[in-house]
């Protein structure tokens, strides 16, 4: 049982709500696989994989819009310059769109790409790419909520994008589930409910700006100088993510290459591979929720230069962390199987998920560290050092893969992806104690 101290209620406040948006997006996700799942056949799963994973490497690549207007809006608020704060908005919101925009333009010669590297079947191809084609259309609504929701988090609110988050994936799963079951559609029906709550959400996020932020108003200065101040911050600001990118980039890679290499493995073992990785991401948006407090108060705290107040923080959301992945290993390893048929009913791919079920159940312990670290690491924008730790878990990865592959097939796929994120925490925590030093 973790004992309470003077800084949990901080951590808490942020990270409860954080929590509670966070697990609606993997609740989402077992909600479509549920929903492709009753389908008739294990293509429609891995089409929704597929077509899921082609958005997952675009918008992961783009983390750094949300991760930016986090570090440096805690940063600016720790040190109280509020007019900062007001361009650091400008700024994300004017990066998020103008990509966004990229996005649909060269939508097709992404989509092939991205299919080239993941070597799916043909019809599995030609169901992603119903998928894909329609929820491209999002990419304005995903990217400026990204935005918002970073900037929120530095402003130490994290209940805005919780409210967001709810109401957008309970709008997704509503129309979704109508749309297959009632209107009678396929792969068309959970994409439609996708964009349709991409672009609630995104409305949803702007109102709530406007609505309990609009006292800063008074720092813009008017549109132009706004813009003025915008356009001289885009140099620093790419500079300072160029090492987030690259390392976005390194976890995109290993992500990637798990679906390619599970599809290359055939459409079963792809979507049992499917079925598992719902237990990282369930745990995943879970520890994020502590990432985002660390953003958050690390951001403030440095930004305050207030040192021994950011290592005490620090120190207690792993104290948070490791108590959560004791919760989450037991829940896996008591209640994995069940959770596997509820996500399915197709037999096949039932049983090849249960052959792998124990590296799902080793996943809380071996991941913890990286997301905790992660969180603080984007608050003190040690964009460098998180290149740094990423660099080395993928060389883990790709080198276990390859060597043990020939020997235990599948089974290598999964513990490489374990060492690989336990290379990730502990690279970080020796980086960590230099950093702070």
């Amino acid at each position: 049982m973790i004992c309470m101290n003077k800084y949990d209620s901080n951590i808490l406040r942020l990270a409860v709500p954080s929590i509670v948006s966070n697990i609606t997006v993997p609740l989402l996700g077992l909600v479509d696989i549920a929903i492709v799942g009753h389908m008739g056949g294990v293509g429609y799963i891995a089409a929704i994989s597929v077509g899921t994973m082609a958005f997952n490497v675009m918008y992961w690549l783009l983390g750094f819009v949300r991760m930016s207007a986090s570090g440096t809006t805690s940063q600016l608020l720790g040190a109280r310059n509020l007019r900062g704060v007001v361009d650091s908005l400008a700024c994300s919101m004017l990066v998020a769109l103008s990509i966004s925009l990229l996005l649909i333009l060269f939508n097709v010669i992404l989509f092939r790409g991205l299919m080239l590297l993941m070597s799916p079947t043909d019809e599995v191809t030609r169901l992603a790419s119903i998928y894909f084609d329609i929820c491209i259309w999002g990419a304005p609504a995903v990217l400026g909520v990204n935005a918002l929701s970073g900037w929120f988090v530095g402003m130490q609110d994290t209940r805005t994008p919780m409210v967001v988050a709810i109401l957008q994936n309970v709008v997704n799963i509503a129309l979704s589930a109508y749309l297959v079951f009632v209107v009678g559609m396929k792969v068309e029906g959970v994409a439609y409910g996708t964009l349709v709550a991409q672009w609630t959400g995104f409305a949803l996020a702007v109102v709530l700006l406007v609505i309990y932020y609009a006292r800063l108003a008074k720092y813009s200065d008017g549109l132009l100088r706004l813009l003025s101040r915008c356009r001289g911050m885009l140099g620093k600001y790419f500079a300072v993510n160029r090492d987030i990118f690259l390392r976005t980039v390194c976890i995109v890679g290993v992500n990637l290459f798990f679906t390619a290499a599970g599809a290359r493995q055939g459409e079963v073992i792809l979507s049992a591979n499917t079925i598992l990785m719902t237990f990282f991401t369930l745990f995943s948006y879970v520890m994020d929720g502590f990432a985002f407090a660390g953003e958050a108060l690390a951001g403030k705290y440095f930004g305050a230069s207030n040192r021994n107040t950011l290592v005490s923080v620090c120190d207690r959301l792993f104290v948070w962390g490791w108590g959560v992945s004791a919760c989450f290993t037991m829940a896996y390893l008591f209640g994995g199987h069940s959770l596997v048929c509820l996500l399915t009913d197709e037999m096949v791919a039932r049983a090849a998920a249960m052959n792998y079920i124990l590296w799902a159940v080793a996943i809380p312990f071996a991941g913890m560290a990286a997301f905790v670290y992660d969180g603080i690491y984007v608050g003190i924008t040690a964009s460098r050092q998180m290149l740094s730790s990423s660099i080395v878990a993928t060389a883990t990865f790709f080198a276990v893969y390859f060597l043990l592959f020939p020997k235990i097939g599948n089974h290598a796929l999964w513990l490489a992806l374990i060492l690989y994120l336990a290379a990730r925490g502990i690279v970080q925590k020796i980086l960590f104690h230099k950093i702070i030093s």
